[in-house]
């Protein structure tokens, strides 16, 4: 079964962005799941999605369809039943 796709949508001199970031890698083996980091200010529809709710994690489905998985910080609890569930 293929790792999932996550999509972490940052911006630069976030320091919730960071810390969303080392959480993730913090409390997660990185062999659980594939990661990019995405900076929401690069892309215009990301802007539009995104822009206040940054860091935004989503998980993104083979077919491109991204579902938000939590925003400001890492919901620890719910990312655990997410891998658990896969």
């Amino acid at each position: 079964m293929p790792v999932p796709h996550l999509v972490l949508y940052s911006r630069s001199y976030c320091h919730l962005c960071e810390d969303m970031l080392l959480a993730l890698q913090s409390n997660f083996a990185q062999s659980l799941y594939q990661l990019t980091v995405k900076d929401v200010d690069q892309d215009p529809d990301a802007v539009a999605l995104y822009d206040e709710l940054v860091p935004v994690l989503v998980v993104r489905a083979a077919d491109g369809i991204e579902t938000q998985l939590c925003h400001y910080f890492l919901d620890v609890e719910r990312m655990a039943a997410f891998f658990r569930d896969i």
